[in-house]
């Protein structure tokens, strides 16, 4: 039974001795590790924070009526191109009978009034032409008589736009016929024929007729978070990009940062606008998405290096790398770096673009 036992435990020692052999064989065939090397590169880096927003015309105008009535006719449509000047719809007026009523009585007693100046005048003339009165006394007369007929003449004009908005002898000025007030492109039309309008006075927006705006005219409206607003100032020049446009970068200069955020979904945000510069004929419609590349700041033609390879001291926490001076032999190389990108980073002091930078993925060389 002994020597049973001790046989075991011999065979359980040859075979934890032969297994110690064979990782210690297995650990000596590994292939070496083997760093590669990169060189700096001459770059030019732009740090940018990104805008969500819409391309919108800088002015948008808003043609309303100044009478209330039905659309009766539509002259123009959404895409058109118009004038200041330029006719856009005519109203057919609803009369209020209220009013109308009062310009009516207002004519009748105008009429009376003319009916009975025109009596006096024919018998003052008779007395005139007898020589029963005299020239000064006549005149008088004939100028009661003429401001009767003016009074039912404005009587009946004054009945005529009550009752249609318009009379003859305001040709252009009638309120019926709406107008452009500006050059541009109409944008929207919200009403159709038939629908009612409302004026706009004091107490009232008025009834949109058209929206005109001119599209040469563009600017981008976004916002941007609390986080970024600090490193954001007027002036800075903007990089847009609109989706629908592919492979178009249209440039802007940021003109506007609202003093103050609108909390939206828990987040502070700023509304910012620049306004684009456009250099050739590209159509941008109204309230396309874009994005805005905000240029914080830029450098051209300096030696860049990737973040990757850059390391940071554990104590002092300055950058540095490591260069090749020998075949896989490397030393310390204190650096000063300039503005990121995120990827490259700038190399104000440090190495050349001659440099071999380590590389500090680690890399099995196979051997066959």
């Amino acid at each position: 039974m002994k020597k049973t036992i001790t046989i075991i435990i011999l065979l359980l020692i040859v075979v934890v001795f032969v297994g110690a052999l064979y990782w210690l064989f297995q650990k000596n065939q590994e292939d070496p590790i083997v760093y590669q090397t990169e060189q700096a590169s001459t770059e030019t880096i732009i740090k940018k924070t990104v805008a969500t927003g819409s391309i919108v015309p800088k002015e948008e105008v808003l043609i309303k009526p100044n009478i209330s009535g039905i659309i009766q006719e539509i002259y123009i449509e959404a895409g058109d191109q118009i004038k200041a000047g330029d006719l856009i719809a005519k109203i057919r007026v609803i009369p209020n009978v209220s009013s109308l009523q009062s310009s009516k009585n207002s004519v009748s007693t105008a009429k009376i009034a003319l009916d009975n100046q025109e009596k006096i005048y024919k018998r003052q003339k008779d007395l005139f032409d007898k020589g029963v009165i005299s020239a000064n006394e006549f005149d008088n007369i004939e100028v009661s008589y003429q401001q009767a007929k003016q009074s039912y003449a404005s009587a009946l004009q004054n009945y005529d736009i009550v009752r249609t908005g318009t009379t003859n002898g305001l040709g252009n000025v009638a309120n019926t016929l709406i107008k452009s007030t500006v050059t541009g492109m109409i944008l929207e039309v919200p009403v159709k024929e038939g629908n009612q309008v409302i004026e706009s006075n004091n107490f009232n927006d008025g009834t949109t007729i058209a929206t005109v705006a001119d599209v040469n005219k563009m600017i981008f409206e976004g916002k941007v978070d609390e986080s970024e607003v600090g490193r954001i100032k007027e002036s800075l020049p903007l990089e847009i990009t609109v989706g629908a446009i592919e492979n178009k970068k249209f440039d802007a200069v940021l003109d506007y940062i609202a003093p103050k955020g609108k909390s939206e979904n828990g987040a502070i945000q700023f509304e910012i606008k620049g306004t684009l510069t456009k250099k050739d004929t590209t159509f941008i419609r109204a309230g396309l998405s874009a994005n805005a590349s905000i240029i914080l700041d830029k450098v051209e033609d300096v030696i860049a290096l990737k973040e990757a390879l850059v390391q940071y001291d554990p104590k002092t926490q300055k950058p540095f790398v490591e260069i090749e001076v020998g075949e896989q032999k490397f030393e310390h190389r204190d650096i000063e770096l300039g503005i990121s990108d995120g990827i490259h980073v700038e190399i104000k002091d440090g190495i050349t673009t001659d440099d071999k930078i380590k590389v500090w993925n680690q890399i099995k060389v196979t051997k066959f």
